[in-house]
């Protein structure tokens, strides 16, 4: 897991990388120092609190808010100062998609194409076609925007920002307003892209879609970055949670203390644990074999033992000192 002290550089295998990233509206600082690191072709999960500072990032990387300090790079380019050849390889949908409401879906879709100076008019057609059944609206391309449902609104958001091929795809809460199906079909077309080479940086209070599509994270909490890393290291960083079944409850107690371990009686038969204990910058063996073999070799009877680490909800809470939603 990387500290919010870390910093950031740019690197090749970088598709956004800021350094010490500010955004003050006056005296409230929305966004302070922030120095992220999402990796290319990864799925990256933009996580914090309603208010901590997520989308106020994202306009920032996409020069819709100038910053008030630091510095930025997206695809190895620095933006705001060279955005224009940074966003035709950006799709993004960010805080709820804007559309023409009298205006058919496809409608919709082809004025957008028609407003990049890229996009051969050609083949507006296919392009709109492709986007929409990509996002499952062919069946509504006729329809006219202002009878469409919120869920089909933003499926209609996604479209537009896959009219284009993109290296890095900025998705604002992408499953907003989607019924389940809706939801896990979001969550499959974000893995095909991240597949295909696609970066897609998902901002997002709701864990179920950090834990199902999401390979890294970063979380945001009043502004400032706590931690970022690997989804396995973000959960790993946490304590753990040991629970061993034995008469032999003193000496468990015993041996696990000199492990580097917090344990207590739950009651007469039972020990709970936690490593590493707080305050103790002992190295702790890991692996859950390794403490029971310790057990064992120091002559305790070990009748049952588990070993679990924290839900990424409790790991963020532990993190933000604040809830998330969680989806089912």
């Amino acid at each position: 897991m990387t500290d919010a002290g870390a910093g950031s550089s740019a690197a090749p295998d970088l598709a956004i990388a800021t350094s010490g990233l500010t955004k003050t509206f006056g005296r409230h600082t929305a966004v302070d120092a922030l120095e992220l690191a999402v990796p290319r072709a990864s799925v990256f999960g933009f996580l914090g609190p309603n208010g901590s500072g997520k989308t106020t990032t994202i306009r920032m990387l996409l020069g819709l808010v100038t910053p008030s300090g630091g510095r930025a790079q997206v695809l190895g380019e620095a933006v705001p100062d060279r955005l224009a050849r940074v966003l035709p390889r950006v799709g993004a949908l960010v805080e709820g998609p804007a559309f023409y409401p009298f205006l058919s879906g496809e409608a919709n879709l082809r004025r957008l194409d028609a407003a990049d100076p890229l996009a051969s008019p050609r083949t507006r057609g296919a392009r709109v076609a492709a986007a929409l059944d990509r996002v499952g609206l062919v069946h509504a391309a006729g329809k006219k925007v202002h009878a469409y449902s919120l869920g089909m609104k933003q499926r209609l958001g996604l479209a537009a920002a896959l009219l284009a091929p993109r290296e890095l795809l900025v998705l604002d809460e992408p499953t907003n307003g989607l019924d389940p199906q809706g939801t896990r079909e979001v969550r499959s077309l974000i893995r095909s892209l991240a597949d295909d080479g696609t970066t897609v940086v998902v901002s997002t209070h709701l864990l179920a879609e950090v834990e199902q599509v999401c390979t890294h994270a970063a979380v945001l909490r009043a502004g400032r970055l706590v931690a970022q890393g690997t989804l396995d290291t973000l959960q790993g960083a946490a304590r753990r949670r040991v629970r061993v079944l034995t008469p032999d409850a003193g000496a468990a107690i015993a041996v696990l203390r000199g492990l580097g371990l917090s344990p207590e009686p739950a009651d007469p038969d039972t020990v709970l644990a936690t490593w590493p204990a707080a305050g103790d910058d002992r190295e702790v063996p890991a692996a859950p074999e390794r403490l029971v073999a310790a057990l064992v070799a120091a002559g305790v009877r070990v009748r049952g033992f588990s070993a679990a680490g924290p839900s990424l909800e409790e790991r963020f809470v532990e993190l933000t000192g604040e809830g998330f939603d969680v989806a089912p």
